[in-house]
């Protein structure tokens, strides 16, 4: 595991850009984080690393938005909703855990004992430190 200390909201997407930059087709980036720890500023970053045309926004509402037009497919995902269990399997996220491109999982703990399958996960935890202070510890690839 790697940490990275972030002072800005623009440093997060610096580390989420890194991550895009260099992406494969099939991961699956689980984001955790408590709410506005940055989880979208870091999918941001990672839609720009994908030369992703277009600016990204949060699924809350609509669990899925995919975003075509870069080097790879981006699914970002908002789990935010799902409260359960049942809810979690009953949305049909498994074409998104062995994406064409890469999937992004906002609230992603809610999936980790649901024995899902996941071959290219990277795991990310967005802590707050301060008012714009964020540490961030994620699977280290190399980034």
């Amino acid at each position: 595991m790697a940490t990275f200390i972030s002072h800005s909201p623009a440093d997060t997407e610096s580390l989420g850009e890194k991550f895009g930059r260099a992406a494969r087709r099939g991961w699956v980036v689980a984001l955790s984080g408590d709410l506005g720890a940055g989880k979208t500023q870091f999918v941001r970053g990672v839609a720009r690393g994908l030369e992703i045309p277009v600016r990204t926004h949060s699924p809350t509402f609509t669990l899925v938005n995919e975003y075509g037009g870069g080097r790879l497919k981006l699914f970002h995902l908002d789990l935010y909703r799902l409260e359960t269990a049942e809810q979690v399997l009953s949305a049909g996220l498994e074409e998104f855990l062995s994406p064409d491109g890469v999937a992004v999982i906002e609230w992603a703990e809610r999936i980790y004992d649901l024995r899902f399958t996941i071959y290219d996960l990277k795991k990310v935890k967005i802590g707050i430190s301060g008012e714009s202070e964020r540490k961030i510890i994620y699977d280290d690839f190399g980034v």
